[in-house]
């Protein structure tokens, strides 16, 4: 509109009618409970993942049993619910093998003085899981440090791993004795935390990488060749024995069966003679002359027939001339 047409029209003017502050007490009293409450309902459930348990503290001191994973319901304002997580944790030892910057580092980092005063660079890794939560926020939760109980860990291993790595040569570390190294380390790490009494079980310990300081592997190489021609020339030896020793165990069961036959034999024919000796000894009781005069002349009878030619002389010839024989041509000389 133009200036000369327009007018002008004043807008309503409302008057503000003062609200009393009694009348809004009930509604801020209510909007705190609503809201207190909310607070309530919110801090008195809690959610325990699967991989977690929770320890429920009332007043400060431990309520038992351990919370399992789950929707839980705790008294707000009274109760603290710490919770702890129960799946399998793994760590290379010794700590900054992982992440190394060369080789030099870390060789220096897994060096460890056997018991023949020469130097291993070992390597392993260790499985470990908290098994009793109670004892393990008592003993290691800081809440400041959520890695303490991985340094204790990491140190007990590291502390028991040099002293049995000390007490085995230089050879037995790198070869045979490798596993009953890390057995022995898991059950003394294991012993150990035991007594700390934190809840912890040492699940497994592996060697990973166990093997001789650079300066010196060629050479620990070369005995490592001559270790395995050593094993192959033993077991050609065994090879050849079992092919072998089966031969000569059937030779010597046939030489003992032919002796033990033999042996038999020889009892049968002694048992024989004896029984035939018997017999004739019981003759010869019966009837000494007859016997000892047929004895005589069996005798002789296998005597004489052996013999060829005989020459008889009669007894009774006594000082005088001896007949003159015909001796066969043959028996001439």
């Amino acid at each position: 509109m133009s200036k000369g047409r327009g007018f002008r029209r004043n807008p309503p003017s409302f008057e503000m009618q003062q609200v009393p502050w009694s009348a809004l007490v009930p509604w801020i009293a209510l909007g705190v409970i609503v809201l207190f409450a909310v607070y309530l309902i919110l801090d008195g459930f809690y959610v325990v993942d699967a991989h977690e348990r929770a320890v429920v503290l009332r007043f400060g001191r431990y309520r038992p049993p351990i919370v399992e994973p789950g929707l839980r319901f705790k008294i707000p304002l009274v109760d603290e619910v710490w919770k702890v997580s129960v799946e399998e944790n793994s760590m290379r030892l010794p700590f900054g093998t992982v992440d190394r910057l060369n080789d030099l580092v870390a060789e220096e980092s897994t060096l460890m003085l056997t018991g023949d005063l020469n130097a291993a660079s070992v390597e392993w890794t260790i499985q470990w899981k908290v098994e009793q939560p109670e004892k393990f926020l008592f003993r290691f939760h800081d809440p400041q440090d959520a890695r303490y109980a991985e340094r204790v860990i990491r140190t007990v291993a590291e502390s028991v791993m040099n002293r049995l790595v000390g007490d085995y040569s230089i050879d037995e570390v790198l070869t045979e004795k490798r596993t009953e190294i890390a057995e022995y380390a898991r059950a003394a790490t294991q012993a150990i935390l035991d007594k700390y009494d934190c809840g912890v079980q040492i699940r497994g310990l592996q060697m990973q990488r166990v093997r001789p300081p650079e300066r010196v592997r060629p050479a620990f190489e070369q005995v490592n060749a001559s270790l395995q021609r050593r094993d192959q020339l033993e077991n050609e030896a065994k090879k050849e024995r079992n092919q072998r020793l089966p031969i000569a165990l059937a030779e010597a069961d046939k030489l003992r069966r032919e002796a033990e036959g033999y042996a038999q034999r020889r009892r049968a024919e002694a048992a024989g003679e004896i029984a035939a000796l018997m017999a004739q000894f019981r003759e010869y009781q019966k009837a000494p002359s007859e016997t000892r005069r047929r004895l005589y002349l069996e005798t002789m009878e296998e005597v004489l027939t052996r013999v060829k030619s005989q020459v008889v002389f009669d007894s009774q010839l006594q000082n005088s001339v001896l007949p003159l024989l015909e001796i066969p041509s043959e028996t001439r000389p």
